[in-house]
């Protein structure tokens, strides 16, 4: 089907004659049956109306919503681009080789420039050194611009010569959080016709993108290398998708707080099936849910494996863009436009969904997801016998004592209720004296200082200071990791007596070691729930019963005493919101003077300095490390288990001294005491490479007793670091691919976990399931990713250093879901099974004809070729 050119159809906003593709004119009746969110990618195949990629989308969406089934691919073209630091540095930094690239083949460098708007917000970097101290929020962002001022030049180099790239300075807020208060419209002008209006959309270097769906906004995450082709003009391409369906039902019960909902939501979808989905949240409950309750639930849709978690336009959206400063018209904007298109809630109007899930709102209760899966959600009960389970390893400190309480994160951030409710409580406690014991460090990291502003004009900001939680910095802090150190007399317990402590935190993830490498358990619960467990500073005892401690006059004080009631947190928000806080707290953060201070080259081409430990031209777009995916023969060169994520491919932490990274650095002089965390130093691939696997979690089945990141070969029988071990074995000529279990690649989008098997020689990655982004990830980097079939897994294959992999790639035959025939020989046992290529679409098969984006990229700008090895 041609579509030709778009549809428009007219309409009045404010008084405004304005313009929109015709959605409704296009599909007709059937309209209503299509999901919101396939109706946002019509429009969007329609606005591109002309192109071939384009027309095929519409027509399979117009089968779709005259309900059909029917299999293809989408090409979506999203407006804009997310990004935060520790994401953004790599991928400009990919960006910067490239431009070194072409003018080494003879080309314009400054002709490769992104074509869209792209927001860098520095973010992930801040970390907390100090705490419970008023000066700490200064302390910490000094100590953050020390630490990182040479990747923070390479950012405002950026900023300076490539085109449509805005970068944020530290302290601005987190992405998420800055992109629903103030950098999300909704419904947009196109730059190119004022008249013409169409859905703010986007993509987000971030997995925690889909936040931003709580506003009726279509947006996910992608990993860096995604985000690459996109800044360049190509569309994205996906399979179209399975859409689920969530019934919401009933109301949130007092006392219980959209955190739990997020976790009870997390737990019901990953036990239901929806990786790779698009979820939307649709029924009667609804209307009980504000976008600050439901921006914490659309922000957990990677914890439940979901490409999004989509809440429709209605009139708490409108209410919302009030709130935070938007103007009467362009609210008036929003509602006309999101009717006219269909996307505006209808309660008696059900889309024709591929699956639904009910959740009863009424039935639920708080709740709190651990130790170590943010989706094993359970009740403070089950969370208190877990902890009687933990030995009495010190007795300084109470077995499962909580080491760190951290109210942090942009799940919760967008909510005012949430972060009041902690501010109240915290009121409470301070009125009877209560305060976390000493070993607890407590932090509170907000999501902008649009926050501390309302916290502080209903007085609560001085209560959170009194029990401990002072405002620590504007940004991710301790739930990526960047938690800074342990109480001492805590971190000696632990590395001296074995003792065992947990964190518990208001974040999204609660990985083994994630949040500190000293911590193993970690407990994600709502922000008042934080305060109380710091209060209690230990698991042990049901929290909604246990004695909290004692007043002054000495009388027990428990949970009850203190929670505040729903009709006292009303009355604080009404108190501390105003409007006029967004433009305030942003603008004074984009003034930041320590930005404006900051030197920075402006170049075209970024001047390397072959003596940094933090920025080095990386090696990614040589064009003779370019393989073609084809037939091999392989040996493997690591082999895991189940729940593998990102972070333990490429972890984020800190690092520590004694690893090979951290070897590594010291050799270039760099202060063993301070060598900053992995995320910070994602621009030098020499670090990288060396941090990978490092995670004391990922286990390395081919050498279980080995220390984290070794691995033993045909060649080194005895365990050595894995890229020591990979060198060797390319260098002799031997190909590597790696083995790994079910869900695969979870958590962070960080391209770092593909790019670290991709210089490690892998070529490619068989495992029982992927997560969505990390499998586009190794594509990215030229990795085929491999699925195991049902009934193969990885702990059944024997696989030794001597076994010997075939894989019966054929270039030519690699296609979406092709078949693979796998050969696996151990000491004379073969076993023999059919893998299936997980290669969605046809541009994915091209990108890994050419090796990977980069290489993608860097031939179509010079109009070259692919360079290939032979295989």
């Amino acid at each position: 089907m041609g579509v030709g050119h778009p549809p428009v159809a007219e309409f009045e906003a404010a008084g405004h004659r304005l313009r929109a593709v015709d959605v409704r004119g296009f599909a007709g009746s059937a309209l209503p049956r299509l999901p919101h969110t396939l109706r946002i990618l019509l429009e969007n195949a329609l606005a591109a109306a002309g192109d071939e990629q384009a027309d095929e989308s519409a027509r399979l969406l117009l089968e779709r919503a005259r309900g059909g089934r029917p299999a293809g691919e989408i090409a979506f073209r999203p407006g804009r681009i997310l990004m935060h630091d520790t994401t953004s540095v790599p991928a400009l930094v990919d960006v910067a080789a490239l431009r070194d690239a072409v003018a080494e083949r003879g080309g314009d460098p400054a002709s490769l420039n992104p074509v869209l708007p792209i927001h860098a917000m520095i973010d992930h970097s801040v970390a907390v050194d100090r705490f419970a101290s008023s000066d700490a929020i200064s302390f910490n962002m000094k100590r953050e611009m020390a630490r990182n001022a040479e990747r923070y030049r390479f950012l405002k180099w950026a900023d300076r010569t490539f085109e449509n790239l805005t970068v944020f300075p530290p302290g601005t807020g987190i992405l998420h959080t800055v992109n629903i208060e103030w950098l999300s419209k909704v419904a947009v002008r196109d730059p190119r016709d004022a008249r013409l209006v169409r859905p703010d959309t986007l993509v987000g270097t971030d997995s925690h993108t889909p936040m931003i769906n709580a506003l009726g906004m279509l947006a996910w995450g992608v990993g860096g290398l995604e985000a690459e082709m996109a800044m360049f003009g190509l569309p994205l391409t996906l399979a179209l998708p399975k859409v689920v369906g969530v019934r919401l039902t009933g109301r949130l019960r007092p006392g219980v707080m959209a955190t739990d909902l997020a976790l009870v939501v997390t737990e019901r979808l990953r036990r239901h099936g929806v990786v790779g989905a698009f979820v939307e949240f649709f029924g009667e409950g609804l209307g009980h849910l504000p976008v600050g309750a439901r921006a914490a639930v659309a922000n957990m849709a990677p914890e439940y494996g979901a490409t999004t978690g989509f809440f429709p336009i209605d009139r708490h959206t409108l209410r919302y863009l009030r709130t935070t400063g938007r103007d009467e018209g362009h609210v008036a904007l929003v509602e006309a436009f999101a009717r006219l298109q269909g996307l505006w809630a209808e309660p008696d109007s059900v889309p024709d969904y591929d699956e639904t899930v009910e959740i009863d709102l009424d039935g639920l209760a708080t709740t709190i997801a651990g130790p170590t899966r943010p989706q094993d959600a359970q009740a403070p009960a089950a969370v208190a016998a877990w902890a009687e389970t933990r030995p009495d390893t010190d007795g300084a400190l109470p077995p499962a004592a909580v080491a760190i309480a951290a109210i942090t994160s942009c799940t919760n951030s967008a909510d005012p209720r949430m972060l009041v409710a902690a501010g109240l409580l915290a009121r409470n406690a301070r009125r009877l004296g209560l305060k976390p014991p000493p070993w607890v460090k407590t932090s509170f990291a907000p999501g902008s200082t649009v926050a501390t502003r309302y916290l502080e004009r209903a007085g609560l900001l001085s209560d959170l200071a009194a029990v401990g939680f002072d405002v620590v910095g504007i940004g991710c802090t301790t739930c990526i990791g960047n938690s800074g150190p342990l109480v001492p007399e805590v971190e000696a317990a632990v590395r001296e007596r074995g003792a065992e402590v947990v964190a518990v935190l208001s974040g999204n993830r609660n990985f083994s070691r994630r949040v500190h490498p000293l911590i193993e358990n970690g407990f994600l619960c709502s922000p008042p729930m934080v305060v109380a467990f710091a209060l209690a500073g230990s698991l042990r005892g049901d929290i909604g019963h246990r004695p909290l401690g004692r007043s002054g006059d000495g009388r027990e004080v428990r949970l009850e005493d203190i929670w505040p009631g729903e009709a006292e947190i009303d009355a604080a928000v009404t108190a501390g919101l105003d409007s006029g806080d967004i433009g305030r707290s942003y603008g004074e953060a984009m003034d930041s003077p320590d930005w404006a201070a900051l030197d920075a080259p402006s170049s075209t081409r970024f001047p390397w300095d072959p003596a940094s430990t933090y920025l080095r031209r990386p090696p990614f777009v040589e064009r003779g490390r370019v393989r073609q995916p084809g037939s091999l023969v392989a040996a493997p060169l690591i082999v895991l288990g189940d729940d593998i994520t990102t972070d333990h491919i490429s972890p984020a932490g800190a690092i520590p001294p004694e690893g090979s990274a951290g070897r590594h650095l010291q050799g270039q002089g760099q202060d063993a005491r301070d060598l900053n965390v992995f995320a910070a130093r994602r621009g030098n691939f020499e670090v990288m490479l060396r941090g990978a696997f490092t995670n004391r979690n990922a286990e390395n089945l081919l050498c279980p007793e080995a220390r984290p990141g070794e691995t033993v070969t045909l060649l080194d029988p005895v365990p050595v670091p894995a890229f020591e071990a990979a060198a060797r074995m390319c260098e002799a000529g031997h190909r590597l691919v790696m083995v790994a279990g079910e869900r695969y690649g979870s958590g962070s989008s960080r391209d770092w976990a593909a790019k670290g098997p991709a210089l490690l020689g892998v070529e490619a990655v068989l495992a029982s399931s992927f997560e969505r982004i990390h499998r586009s990830n190794l594509i990215g980097m030229g990795i085929l990713p491999l699925r195991l079939p049902a009934g193969v897994h990885v702990s059944a294959l024997g696989l030794e250093p001597s076994s010997r992999i075939e894989i019966d790639a054929d270039p030519a035959a690699i296609e979406p879901g092709a078949a693979v025939p796998v050969l696996i020989e151990t000491d004379g046992r073969e076993t023999r099974f059919t893998a299936h290529a997980l290669v969605d679409t046809a541009q994915e098969c091209e990108l890994l004809r050419h090796g990977g984006v980069l290489p993608f990229m860097l031939n179509r700008t010079t109009h070259a070729k692919p360079a290939r090895k032979a295989v």
